[in-house]
């Protein structure tokens, strides 16, 4: 029997099981990163500071105003929290491959490693991206205010702001992971994608303006063009499987027709 048809003859209590150890692995994964970030909270607070440093003029300080006793210990969890996602990230997409390997053909299988890695170059491509445009971003919103406005962030928003745009950015650059896999599993068609360029264009604008906390346009543009040049390249890499399909189906024939 293969893997597919044993996949497809598992019950529906086996598929809950198995999803809820692929979870259970998940979320220990980002409970140990979590406490790695937890003792790594001084550190990782300097490096989450250092745009708004870089952001404000020179001379001005950047330091954040506390006004809630129990605000640096919620600041602490939060970093924790989304740093723990972040460190867990290679084990959540190889729990992702596990659960979904057995509905693969055996073929199939060999972008396992492609898909932990790409996954997790890209996370760490749109997080860097992130970091690099948050002083703009920045810069950008203060300066809707006019002259007359002083900058003082509490560490609860700014630091949300800030770790609120790194996931974001790094979650959507897994978006061409998310269209080649279903163009592989025969989910999504590579002609649907193709023909849906125009949609796809304003979607991901739409879709953009919404994961991300600033929604200013420099933001826009920096998330916008990435996510659709990643679009093409998933049209590219149908366009590819689909020649390389239709010579494997040929090789059988001309080797029958030369018998």
């Amino acid at each position: 029997m293969s893997d597919n048809s044993h996949a497809a003859q598992m019950t529906l209590i086996e598929h809950l099981t198995e999803l809820r150890k692929r979870l259970m692995v998940s979320f220990f994964a980002i409970g140990v990163g979590a406490i790695v970030c937890w003792v790594l909270y001084d550190q990782i607070l300097e490096v989450l500071l250092r745009p708004y440093c870089n952001s404000v003029k020179p001379g001005e300080n950047c330091d954040l105003i506390v006004t809630s006793p129990l605000e640096p210990f919620n600041v602490k969890l939060t970093v924790a929290g989304y740093g723990g996602i972040t460190l867990a990230i290679p084990v959540v997409l190889w729990q992702i491959w596990r659960f979904i390997a057995p509905g693969l053909h055996r073929h199939e299988r060999k972008y396992a490693i492609p898909f932990i890695l790409s996954g997790v170059g890209l996370f760490v491509l749109g997080s860097w991206l992130a970091y690099w445009s948050i002083p703009k971003a920045l810069e950008f919103l203060a300066s809707m205010g006019g002259e007359n406005f002083i900058e003082f962030y509490k560490p609860t928003e700014y630091i949300g702001f800030v770790i609120k745009m790194i996931v974001a950015f790094g979650v959507a650059f897994e978006f061409p992971i998310l269209l080649i896999f279903l163009q592989i599993l025969g989910i999504l068609d590579n002609e649907t994608l193709r023909k849906g360029r125009q949609y796809a264009m304003v979607g991901i604008v739409v879709i953009v303006a919404v994961i991300t906390p600033s929604g200013d346009p420099f933001t826009l543009m920096v998330l916008s063009v990435p996510m659709y040049l990643f679009y093409e390249i998933s049209i590219l890499f149908g366009r590819i499987r689909a020649k390389r399909q239709q010579k494997s189906r040929a090789q059988p024939e001309t080797a029958e027709a030369d018998a």
